[in-house]
Parts: C-alpha cells; structure tokens; sequence
C-alpha cells in the first residue's frame, strides 16, 4: 500500500504544475487581446469576436481547471501513466489559444472555426485517459457514484456537442460556437439540476 504521505505530495505536485501551465495558457489569451484602434465605442465593438473568444474559451479552461482539482483529489496514487496521460491533456489544452486567437481573427471563416472546435474537442478526448488513469476508488457512496455518472454522462453528451460544432463550422459559425456555449452551461454550474438530470440511475 503507496504510503499516504507520499502519495498527496505526488499528486500535488502534478496539481501544482497543471496549474502552472494552465495559468500561462490563460496569459497566451489574454496578451491576443489588443485595444481598439479606435477611442470609441465602435471601435470596441468592432471587436466582439475576439472578446467572444477570449470569454469562452475562459470559461472552457476554467471548466477544465475546476474538474481537474477535483479529479486529482479522488486519485489513489500519482503513477506514470496518470503523469503521461496528464501531459498529453496539458498538451491539448495548451492549443486552446490558438484556436481562440484564429477564430477571433476570422470568426465567419469555416476553417478557423471547425479549428477553433477541434481545440476544445481535442482537451476532453485526453480527459478520458486522464480520468482512466487516476485510478479512483470503487468503494463510492451513493452521492459520488451520481456524481461519478453524471461527469461521465456530460462528458459524453460534450464529446457530441464538440464534434457537431465542428460539422457546423462548414455550415454556420454561429451553430458551431453555440454548440461549445451549451457545453459551457452544462458543466458551468456543478451541482445544479443538470448535475442531478444526468446522475439518475438508469431505469430497471
């Protein structure tokens, strides 16, 4: 049996510098904003689709950085293959600015926008492996295993939403961005009567 001790100093550094390269990341995005070239209103709403952007992309990194916390709090041991699977989901997030900032430049673009979607897909296909690999306890109570079903439900109905988003990108901006805004409001608000939607056991 891993040593506890040892184990919550291991996975808090995985914790510690997740949030290291999740903070640059957010940096990234936050330097692609520029002023308006314009000292007016206009001017500011001339730059609506990099704001869009920005705020949702924040959201999605938030989304990301508050299951990830909880994720790594339920991890029985920091193994190799947590720590390398982690990695790979650092990675894939860490592509997030740059769709953010092509999508921004060319938001009615069908290419920068499936682009923009291909980099929040890409984040949640590396949190399957990441959460695989976490290794956590099957001795739930009855409030965890709705919970543990409900992440898993929203996970998959996000997967969809991502990959629909990016379908649409060649048909309308404005349906593929709205399909990562759905994303965003099903895991924004955890707890909440989605939360209890999507944890209900299956029917008998």
């Amino acid at each position: 049996m891993p040593d506890p001790v040892t184990t919550t100093s291991e996975t808090g550094r995985l914790e510690a510098f997740s949030d290291g390269v999740i903070a640059i990341i957010i940096t990234i995005m936050v330097l692609e904003l520029r002023p308006p070239t314009l000292p007016s209103l206009a001017g500011l709403a001339h730059l609506w689709p990099v704001l869009l952007a920005y705020g949702l992309s924040f959201v999605q990194v938030g989304i990301y950085w508050i299951n990830h916390h909880n994720l790594l709090d339920r991890a029985s041991a920091s193994t190799t293959g947590l720590r390398w699977a982690n990695m790979l989901w650092l990675f894939c997030l860490s592509l997030i600015p740059f769709g953010t900032a092509w999508f921004g430049e060319f938001p009615s673009k069908a290419v920068p926008t499936a682009a923009y979607l291909v980099t929040l897909l890409l984040p949640s296909l590396a949190y399957l492996w990441l959460e695989k690999e976490a290794s956590c306890s099957s001795d739930r109570s009855e409030h965890e295993a709705q919970r543990h079903r409900a992440q898993s439900r929203k996970g998959a109905v996000s997967l969809i939403l991502y990959a629909i988003g990016v379908a649409l990108a060649f048909v309308t901006s404005a349906g593929s961005i709205a399909c990562a805004m759905i994303v965003s409001v099903l895991w924004i608000a955890p707890g909440s009567r989605i939360d209890r939607l999507f944890g209900r056991p299956p029917v008998a």
